[in-house]
């Protein structure tokens, strides 16, 4: 049952993300939008098993640790662009301050990639280093929601 609730969960959530970026107009911004929403999928993931919140498998995690890396050194070059769109939550504080932002993007990929996915209890501590990366970016990167 709490499969079948976790999973409606997910589904909805990502049901959203498609609606919300299915009128963003410029295909620059859509597309690094559907990647800072793949990099929400695999920290969903890693968080959720963290947590308890859905059940620990060695392989999901290790599966959702590898996109988060992959997703991480994409940011850089889907962001290069310095394009907007009026759905874009993407400050220009972005470009005005490039090779921080770029540093910050490096940062959570290393933080996945020191993720111990062995067990639940490694990826608690090793969550703590990707949410810290992804809150540094978010609070200076990022118009609040």
């Amino acid at each position: 049952m709490k499969n079948i609730i976790v999973t409606l969960a997910v589904g909805a959530a990502l049901a959203t993300a498609a609606i919300a970026h299915e009128d963003v107009k410029n295909p620059t911004v859509k597309a690094r939008m559907e990647l800072m929403g793949k990099v929400k999928d695999a920290t969903g993931v890693l968080g959720g098993m963290a947590k308890g919140e859905m059940a620990f498998d060695e392989a999901k995690a290790t599966a959702a640790k590898a996109a988060l890396v992959e997703h991480a050194a994409a940011i850089p070059a889907a962001f290069k662009a310095n394009e907007t769109d009026p759905k874009s939550t993407a400050k220009a504080e972005i470009w005005l301050n490039w090779a921080d932002f770029t540093e910050k993007a490096a940062a959570l990929g290393t933080a996945a990639e020191a993720m111990d996915t062995s067990a639940q209890e490694q990826l608690g501590a090793g969550m703590g280093g990707v949410g810290g990366s992804c809150a540094g970016c978010h609070k200076v990167y990022r118009i609040k929601k």
